[in-house]
């Protein structure tokens, strides 16, 4: 009998569905202690989330945005560094697409604006993140405390520009003006009234197509090309990577300007498909919410497709709890944590469990097949 070995459905499938299934536990205790049937609770957010076309336009809204911010996360996860940049990055890209729209918007074809807009969510985002990367690969800067100081430096950053630059004449509102409508990227509502089909209207645009597209190349890039492989490699052992003749500090520099590319991204979904302005605190969070979409999707693009739909449920179903319990809306973020608990900080809590029942089966099932078909003499 071989030595047996657990299959990939384990770990990306069985591990983090009981590792949810234990968190809705703990939700279920957090809604009886609020006197609130736990059955009804879910029941609500199931409705709100799927139960209509505006709200599965809304959860699939945030599941976009979630994807891209998880993605960029992974990326720099498999190099061995921990991407929290994620926030500043999606920031800053949201300024390139705004610029983009801004300055081209209504002058040249959607068809040449959204290939441009595209680059400069994936360039502005990049750049954000090259210095960081510059200062681990170089000057030996910690990657986790460069990305957090960089989140609010853009803050900061895009505070000042909106207020002495970007903020139109005589308004009192810190953002932008709104993009030219020939740089919209069509929501989804309007792409099927166009086939002659009418559905609910909801933030939910073609980026999605874009999000899973890249969830793909991304997937494509980390196992299937030379520069993955040196990303995966620098991230397993990077003595050995390094023995290999492998340059840390260029895969370092690689992997971060992917990363921040893939945050930058982000801006296409929330500002020119749903916002069409650049507004203060547009990213909301969704760069934080990346790391736990991350860590859900145990940092592979398909983990964290699926894992941005569960994110993207419990935003709009979180919201639809508010409405009908009048709950505090921090009840999100405490539902968003509970996850976060069981698939990050106690993820081994069910992995060791389930991979021993894993392998009991494996051998009895082995044991049984020898005994029916015993080897030849």
């Amino acid at each position: 009998m071989s030595q047996q070995r657990i299959p990939a459905w384990i770990t990306v499938g069985v591990i983090p569905l009981a590792n949810i299934l234990i968190a809705a536990i703990a939700a279920g205790l957090v809604f009886l202690y609020l006197n609130i049937n736990p059955i009804d609770a879910l029941q609500s957010m199931v409705s709100g989330a799927f139960g209509s076309g505006y709200g599965l336009g809304y959860t699939l809204y945030y599941m976009t945005s979630y994807i891209f911010t998880a993605l960029a996360v992974a990326v720099a996860f498999k190099c061995g560094m921990f991407n929290i940049g994620g926030e500043g990055q999606a920031y800053i890209g949201a300024l390139g697409v705004g610029l983009v729209c801004l300055g081209l918007g209504g002058h040249v074809p959607f068809i040449v604006l959204l290939p441009i807009s595209i680059i400069a969510a994936a360039v502005f985002g990049a750049l954000w993140a090259l210095i960081p990367a510059a200062l681990q690969a170089y000057r030996g800067s910690h990657i986790v405390i460069t990305t957090i100081m960089f989140n609010f430096i853009a803050a900061s950053l895009m505070n000042y520009l909106l207020v002495y630059f970007l903020k139109p004449v005589g308004t009192m509102s810190v953002e932008s003006a709104v993009f030219d409508r020939a740089s919209w990227i069509p929501q989804m509502h309007e792409v099927f009234a166009f086939f002659g089909i009418r559905i609910a209207a909801s933030p939910l645009n073609l980026s999605i197509f874009w999000a899973l597209f890249v969830a793909f190349a991304v997937w494509v890039f980390l196992w299937r090309t030379r520069w993955g492989y040196e990303i995966r490699s620098v991230g397993s052992n990077t003595s050995a990577a390094r023995y290999g003749g492998i340059s840390i500090s260029r895969v370092t520099i690689l992997t971060m300007l992917v990363a921040g590319a893939l945050a930058g991204f982000m801006a296409l979904n929330v500002v020119q498909g749903q916002a069409h302005q650049i507004k203060l605190n547009l990213v909301n969070q969704m760069g934080f919410t990346g790391i736990a979409v991350a860590l859900m999707g145990r940092n592979h693009p398909f983990g964290i497709v699926l894992a941005s739909l569960m994110f993207g449920f419990l935003t709009q179903g979180g919201s639809e709890l508010q409405f009908e319990y009048s709950v505090d809306a921090r009840i999100v973020v405490v539902l968003q944590g509970l996850v976060i608990l069981f698939s990050g900080a106690l993820q081994h809590m069910m992995k060791h469990p389930i991979e021993r029942l894993y392998l009991n089966y494996a051998r009895r099932r082995d044991a049984n097949a020898d005994d029916q078909h015993p080897a030849e003499a």
